[in-house]
């Protein structure tokens, strides 16, 4: 991955954004945070201790700013988020379908558990609270019976055991203390109990009680009721503990039932402090991961799990099997108030309740009765509130969609007059959003249009007359192909773009010699292109009739007269001669024409060489070509290596000639660079896939070789544009 530093410029622009902010909301971030850094550096440097005016003031101007800034950056989030028009339309979709059915599946769900909740709890509760109102009838009139035997001076253990048994059958577990002033007498089961301990009144409480009563480590229903007889100070004392079989009714309808009583000695922590000392430590015998503490308000009041007062727990019931899949196990707890009997102090302790939905369905109309009606307003208050939440919700998500709508419907409105003509036609635009930037784009194209229009004619003709300069380029590149019989030819170009800059030609000298020329003109198109027919008409004229044309441009060049006509001869075999094509002479020549007739920035890359049937070698000159290979009949590679700087650049050149020789079966190779230099992912062509391509098809036609190299070319890279025109020159001795 390539990571693209911001230029200079940009760096520039971002800063100007930053210290001179369009916004009055920038500009008074910038102010405040200004001011916060000038009284942050002065409080530094005289060392102001927090507390002090400086420090105050710094503090307060960094909260400001602050403010601002989170300000700020909440603008420009909501317009960066908002502007594109997918990002609308998902706002639109959460406020118009997602958040109605959120808060309708919240409301159902917490609805449902605070209801079941508290319907669980109220049914334990209602139950112990009706066992303690009975308990409390039948000790009120226990004690009115009493004092008529007491009054009457009748009342002994035995007959308050018979009149006690008529009530016994209703209560388990309840024992009846009997106080005649100092004297007691216990009654269990229907008869005296002289082996029990009586139950004392508690000095902390006075007056009659009844509610829950924590003696001991066990949690208790206890009342109390006191009459006067006469002489006699009577007290009754009735007490139930709380067992598993107090609370069948409530696990019969719930589930599981657990009552957990508080520690009789946990004292809140002001309590503590104040008993022992300011600097006392809180103890507790119970570790704090078994503690639940419950929080009343200036005071609280710790639950123990576990430990002491684990063993006074009160576990009645069981959880029945599920009656269906989405009948889920679910906990519930309540408090309830509890009086230490001892000393008076309120303490809290708390029922559990296991049960689950279908129990809570079976009790609802059975226990619940007309308190049915407040959970009823509660659930039609939050739906209320919702319904008003969903209503804000579906008019922001129409609101947002109707600017999308009205947009697109401008858009319409302006394609049916852009398809009846009328390109004048423009959106006038209200917003600053992404469709605000479509409707410009769309009047900007409208306006673009009817320039395409009178540009259209304009290209239509260049295309014309590029596709006849290609037509004239075609005849430009040789048309026999036949060369010599010793030699067989065939070129090939495929121009990147209408007309190539690339050049090759097969000239005839008489019957045994042959000039093949390959070259690669600077730049693409229509330029490289009219440099190539200069380039061709130069070598052509050169090459024909050396014998004129060299020598005046010699002469021009300044060279002596004696040097200008000495020009290399040959002899043919009937003793007459002629002049000799030198390609080092002949490029010296081109590079001397290129030079003066063409601008600074146009060279060329040229490969001249003279083949002579008689000796079978190859006489050559290369200006900047990339250095063309001869493939041995054995498969041996010869690079004809020979070069000088390319034609048309420098002025005075001159170039080296070399001269090979080949035998039947050598084959000579010329390429222009479109055809190594092309990539994909693997790579470059390169030469060495050429040389083993045209080895391996050496023995076919050379048209078939040339075809199969350059459908290897377009092959690499793979359907994607020709970077570079393709030229391939081929030549076999035979």
């Amino acid at each position: 991955m390539v990571f693209k530093l911001p230029e200079s410029r940009e760096i520039k622009a971002r800063l100007q954004r930053v210290l001179r902010p369009k916004s009055k909301l920038g500009r008074t971030t910038l102010w405040f945070g200004g001011l916060a850094l000038i009284l942050e550096l002065l409080r530094l440097i005289f060392r102001a201790p927090n507390g002090t005016m400086l420090s105050g003031w710094a503090s307060f101007l960094v909260f400001i700013f602050a403010v601002c800034a989170t300000l700020m950056v909440l603008r420009w989030v909501r317009r960066q988020f908002m502007w594109r028009l997918r990002n609308r339309l998902i706002v639109t979709y959460v406020f118009i379908g997602v958040i109605p059915i959120f808060l309708l599946m919240t409301m159902a769900i917490l609805a449902g558990y605070l209801f079941g909740g508290q319907f669980a709890t109220y049914v334990a509760m209602s139950d112990l609270q009706s066992e303690l109102q009975h308990l409390e009838s039948a000790n009120r009139s226990l004690a009115m019976q009493f004092r008529s035997l007491a009054r009457s001076e009748r009342l002994n253990a035995q007959l308050a055991a018979e009149i006690a048994s008529a009530s016994d059958e209703n209560f388990r577990n309840r024992v009846v203390s009997v106080w005649d002033g100092d004297k007691p007498f216990v009654l269990a089961a229907g008869r005296p109990a002289p082996g029990v301990e009586p139950v004392r009144e508690s000095a902390a409480i006075q007056g009659d009680f009844a509610g829950f009563v924590l003696d001991g480590k066990r949690l208790h229903l206890r009342v109390v009721k006191h009459v006067e007889a006469g002489s006699h100070r009577l007290t009754v004392i009735s007490n139930v503990p709380v067992t598993p079989q107090l609370l069948r009714m409530a696990t019969s309808q719930l589930g599981s039932v657990t009552v957990i009583p508080p520690d009789e000695d946990k004292k809140t922590e002001s309590d503590t402090a104040s008993s022992i000392s300011p600097r006392a430590p809180k103890t507790s015998s119970v570790p704090d991961k078994d503690k639940l503490i419950i929080d009343m308000g200036n005071s609280h009041a710790t639950v123990s799990l576990s430990g002491e007062n684990a063993s006074s727990r009160v576990e009645a019931g069981r959880v029945p099997p599920p009656a269906n899949s989405f009948d889920k196990h679910i906990p519930f707890a309540t408090r309830f108030s509890a009086i230490d009997w001892h000393t008076g102090k309120s303490l809290t302790g708390l029922i559990l309740v296991d049960t689950r939905p279908s129990m809570l369905y079976a009790t609802l109309f059975s226990a619940l009765g007309d308190k049915a009606e407040i959970f009823l307003d509660v659930l039609v208050g939050i739906a209320i509130v919702f319904g008003v939440i969903e209503l804000i919700a579906l008019f922001i998500g129409m609101r947002i969609s109707r600017s999308i709508t009205k947009s697109v419907a401008d858009l319409y409105v302006a394609t049916q007059h852009v398809n009846r003509g009328d390109l004048a036609y423009r959106i006038k635009v209200r917003t600053h959003d992404q469709m605000a930037a479509l409707e410009q784009s769309f009047n900007s194209m409208t306006q673009s249009l009817s320039n395409l229009m009178s540009e259209q004619k304009e290209k239509q003709r260049l295309e014309g007359e590029l596709a006849i300069a290609h037509e004239v380029q075609d005849l430009l590149f040789p048309a026999d192909l036949s060369g010599l019989a010793t030699l067989e030819v065939h070129g090939v170009c495929r121009p990147a773009r209408t007309v190539s800059g690339d050049y090759y030609d097969f000239i005839p000298l008489h019957e045994d010699k042959l000039v093949l020329a390959v070259g690669d003109i600077s730049g693409k198109g229509i330029s490289a292109a009219l440099l190539m027919a200069t380039v061709h008409a130069f070598v052509r004229a050169y090459s024909l009739e050396p014998e004129r044309t060299l020598a005046s441009v010699a002469l021009d060049a300044g060279l002596p007269r004696d040097s200008a006509l000495a020009l290399p001869m040959y002899y043919r075999g009937d003793g007459t001669s002629d002049s000799q094509l030198a390609p080092g002479l002949l490029m010296a020549t081109l590079n001397y024409q290129l030079y003066r007739s063409t601008p600074p920035e146009k060279y060329a890359t040229m490969f001249l060489g003279c083949y002579d049937a008689a000796s079978r070698s190859l006489t050559y000159s290369n200006a900047g070509h990339l250095p063309p290979l001869v493939l041995g009949h054995n498969g041996q590679v010869r690079r004809l290596d020979t070069s000088g700087t390319v034609v048309g650049l420098f002025d005075g050149m001159s170039y080296d000639e070399s001269t090979i020789g080949m035998e039947p079966g050598d084959m000579f190779i010329a390429y222009s660079d479109g055809v190594t230099e092309p990539e994909n992912e693997f790579g470059e062509f390169g030469e060495e896939r050429l040389i083993e391509l045209i080895q391996r098809h050496r023995d076919q036609p050379l048209a078939r070789i040339s075809e199969v190299v350059t459908g290897a070319v377009t092959e690499w890279i793979a359907g994607g544009e020709q970077p570079d025109d393709v030229t391939l020159v081929l030549a076999r001795a035979r």
